[in-house]
């Protein structure tokens, strides 16, 4: 059976290159804004790229927000890709404090002034969490990096890897059905192909 992606069109995220990555994989992808969809999806993606607040803004104006709690109460898996990844916590400091979507416990901040930012390019993963997303991913695999802000205070329960850059972040995340990570699976090569198709595995749920 064809697996199925919902990737949310919000006009922060870069659709193109997620959509080749799960066509790569044999998925169907469904390019949606419809809150309809996306409440009654087995599978979504929340990609993401640019600043936190107008990302959340464009999320609560066009329902998207109400749908996502929707399908992830329902069992839906979500992952979320680099600033997808960041609105899946509480809050974020980027240019005063916005309310995130609250799936995973945390907030998210910049780096420490004394650390090199944007942090662009590879870096090795230290994997916490060997099964759902980072199944068949060992601890050292290299992924692809481009952010300012990074989320703190974590739950390590639900870390799914770290990275090293100025002392160790949270990288990926595993709450239940909620999974996001920092990096671009999508420019992360054959580590990032094996991501991708640990979401497509298995029962959403």
């Amino acid at each position: 059976m064809t697996p199925r992606v919902t990737l949310l069109d919000y006009g922060v995220g870069n659709t193109a290159s997620v959509t080749r990555a799960f066509r790569r994989l044999r998925a169907e992808v469904e390019l949606t804004a419809d809150p309809a969809r996306v409440a009654a999806a087995d599978r979504i993606v929340l990609p993401g790229v640019g600043a936190f607040a107008p990302a959340r803004e464009r999320l609560a104006a066009s329902g998207l927000d109400a749908a996502l709690r929707v399908a992830v109460e329902g069992g839906a898996r979500l992952l979320g890709l680099c600033l997808g990844f960041q609105l899946l916590f509480e809050e974020s400091e980027e240019f005063g404090t916005t309310p995130g979507l609250g799936f995973v416990p945390g907030r998210v901040a910049a780096f420490a002034p004394n650390v090199r930012t944007p942090h662009v390019g590879w870096n090795a993963l230290a994997v916490a969490k060997g099964d759902g997303l980072f199944s068949g991913v060992p601890s050292g695999t290299w992924v692809y990096f481009v952010h300012s802000f990074r989320p703190e205070g974590v739950p390590s329960g639900d870390v799914a890897a770290t990275c090293d850059h100025g002392g160790p972040f949270v990288a990926a995340v595993q709450r239940g059905n909620v999974w996001g990570c920092q990096f671009h699976p999508e420019k992360s090569s054959e580590a990032g192909r094996t991501l991708l198709a640990n979401f497509l595995a298995g029962e959403a749920t």
